[in-house]
C-alpha cells in the first residue's frame, strides 16, 4: 500500500508541511482527552514516533485503534507542531491489524531479562529497534572496508568435515536416526560403519570457522573475508558466548603479521567510525540509557595509536600489579578477561595487540617462531570488553604444519585440500577472525550476546 516511512518524514519534513501524507506502522502509546485523542505510531524506520491528533469532533475512529501494538494506517495534515516539532492531523485511520490487552508490551519499559522470553516481539521496542539498526549498519560497514580495500567476498560452506580449531566442539550433522541399526538388528559395529551410511558417507558437522577454506580461496584470489554464521557446541553459559554466532575471517596473501596487525586497525577503526556516523541516534540512544561512557570509549578508539606488547611483557605485567587476580598470571596461561581489561583500562588506558603467544595455547594453523615455544599470534585488546579479534600469520612451511598437527594428534588425511596448499605454491599470508556479534555489543555497550541476534541459541535454548 502507498505510504510514507516515518524516517522519510521526519529528515525531509520541511518538504511535507501542510500536505496530506498516508502513514503505516504500530501504536506506541496513546491517550484521550475530552475533545482530542493522540496516538504515538513507530514504523521500524527510525527511533522517533511520530503523532497523530484526533479531533473528537471532527472524526470517529474505531476504539481498537488505540490499543497499543495495534497496526494502524492513517491519512491526514503534515503540520507543525509547538511541543513535538511535526504532527499529524488525522482525516481517516484504519486498523490494519487489531491488538488485544494481554499483548506484553503494554509498558513503557521493560527488563532486557524479560524481554529475551518474547524475542519474536522484543523487536518492537526502542531499545531492540536501536540495537538492530546499529547491526544493520555495522554489517554494511563490514562489506564496505573490504570491497574498497580489494577483497573478495566468498561463501565458505557451513557444513564441514573439519574442525579448524581443533577443540572437538562441532555440532553433528547427520540423517541417520539416534538409534540407526544395522540390518541384522545389532547396532554399527563402529563409528565408521555408522557414517557410511549417512548423506554424505562420513562424518560432517556445523563449521566452527570458515579459516581453512578462506585460506584456499585466499591462495588463488589474494585477498578474500567470509562474513556468515559459525557454530560451537560449547557448555558455556556465559553473557559472552552463544552457540550460533556470526564471524568476520579476511585471509591476506603475501601478508606478515605485521600487516596483518596494521590491517585489523584500520579495520575496527573504520568500522567503528562508519556506525557512529550512520546511527548517531542510536549511539546516543545506547549512550544515555545503557552505557554511559559509551562515546567517549568509541572516540578514545578511534583517537589512539593501538599499543602493542609481547604475551612475556604482558605477563610480567600482570604479575608486577599488585592485583589479585581470580585467575593466577604465569607464562603459559591464557589470559583470561580481568587480565585483558587491567591492561587496557589500567595499565595503558587504551587498545594493544598482544604478540608472540605461547604455541602450546593457540591453533595449529599458527606460525612458530625461531624461538620455539611462540607462535606469531596476536589479540586485539580493547577497553571495555577485553580481546575483540584474534589474528596471526599463518605456518606457510608444510613440514611445520604437519608436526604441529601431528602433536595434535590431527588426521591428516581429512585435512589434505589444506594441506595442498602448503604443498603447491606456498605463501606467507595472514588474517583475523573478529566475532561480529561482540563487536556489536562494544559498540553499544549491550552486556549481553544474546541481545544482540534476533533469535539467539544458547545452551537448553531453541526458542
Amino acid at each position: 500500500m502507498k505510504h510514507i516511512d516515518i524516517k522519510k518524514l521526519l529528515t525531509d519534513a520541511e518538504s511535507y508541511v501542510d500536505t496530506s501524507v498516508t502513514v503505516c506502522g504500530w501504536v506506541r502509546t496513546a491517550r484521550n482527552s475530552k475533545s482530542v485523542s493522540f496516538i504515538e505510531l513507530n514504523d521500524g524506520t527510525c527511533l522517533n514516533n511520530i503523532q497523530l491528533v484526533i479531533d473528537k469532533n471532527e472524526l470517529e475512529v474505531n476504539k481498537n485503534a488505540f490499543n497499543v501494538g495495534a497496526a494502524l494506517k492513517a491519512v491526514g495534515s503534515f503540520v507543525r507542531s509547538e511541543r513535538n516539532g511535526f504532527e499529524i492531523q488525522i482525516q481517516a485511520i484504519e486498523v490494519l491489524g487489531n491488538c488485544p490487552s494481554d499483548f506484553p508490551l503494554q509498558k513503557k519499559r521493560h527488563t532486557v531479562e524479560f524481554l529475551r522470553t518474547i524475542p519474536h516481539l522484543r523487536v518492537r521496542t526502542r531499545y531492540f529497534e536501536a540495537l538492530f539498526a546499529v547491526r544493520d549498519q555495522l554489517s554494511y560497514a563490514v562489506h564496505d572496508y573490504f570491497h574498497k580495500n580489494g577483497y573478495k567476498y566468498v561463501h565458505t560452506p557451513i557444513i564441514t568435515g573439519s574442525d579448524c580449531e581443533g577443540a572437538g566442539e562441532m555440532f553433528r550433522v547427520t540423517t541417520q536416526p539416534w538409534d540407526a541399526k544395522a540390518e541384522n538388528g545389532s547396532a554399527y559395529p563402529n563409528e565408521e560403519s555408522y557414517f557410511k551410511d549417512d548423506f554424505f558417507g562420513t562424518k560432517a558437522g556445523l563449521t566452527v570457522s570458515a579459516q581453512l577454506e578462506g585460506e584456499m580461496a585466499a591462495m588463488g584470489l589474494g585477498r578474500i573475508y567470509t562474513f556468515g554464521p559459525t557454530f560451537r557446541a560449547e557448555h558455556s553459559n556465559t553473557t559472552r558466548h552463544a552457540a550460533e554466532f556470526w564471524q568476520v575471517e579476511p585471509e591476506v596473501c603475501f601478508a606478515d603479521i605485521d600487516d596483518i596487525i596494521e590491517i585489523g586497525e584500520d579495520f575496527i577503526k573504520s568500522i567503528i567510525r562508519d556506525v557512529m556516523e550512520h546511527c548517531p541516534d542510536e549511539i546516543q540512544f545506547f549512550n544515555q540509557w545503557v552505557d554511559k561512557g559509551l562515546t567517549e570509549k568509541l572516540n578514545l578508539v578511534l583517537e589512539s595509536d593501538f599499543g602493542r606488547m609481547t604475551y612475556t611483557e604482558a605477563v610480567e605485567i600482570l604479575q608486577k600489579s599488585g592485583k589479585e587476580f581470580q585467575y593466577p598470571v604465569e607464562w603459559g596461561c591464557d589470559l583470561q578477561t580481568e587480565h585483558e581489561k587491567y591492561l587496557t583500562e589500567e595499565y595503558l588506558k587504551k587498545p594493544v595487540f598482544v604478540v608472540d603467544y605461547p604455541a602450546d595455547i593457540k591453533a595449529f594453523y599458527m606460525k612458530q617462531n625461531p624461538d620455539g615455544k611462540t607462535v606469531a599470534a596476536t589479540d586485539l585488546l580493547v577497553p571495555g570488553i577485553g580481546e575483540i579479534i584474534g589474528c596471526s600469520e599463518r605456518e606457510a612451511d608444510m613440514e611445520k604444519l604437519v608436526a604441529a598437527m601431528e602433536k595434535r594428534g590431527m588426521p591428516l588425511e581429512e585435512y589434505q585440500a589444506y594441506l595442498d596448499t602448503r604443498k603447491y605454491g606456498s605463501v606467507p599470508h595472514s588474517g583475523f577472525g573478529l566475532g561480529f556479534d561482540r563487536m556489536l555489543m562494544y559498540l553499544t555497550g549491550v552486556s549481553n550476546i544474546r541481545d544482540t541476534l534476533l533469535f539467539p541459541r544458547t545452551v537448553g535454548n531453541l526458542s
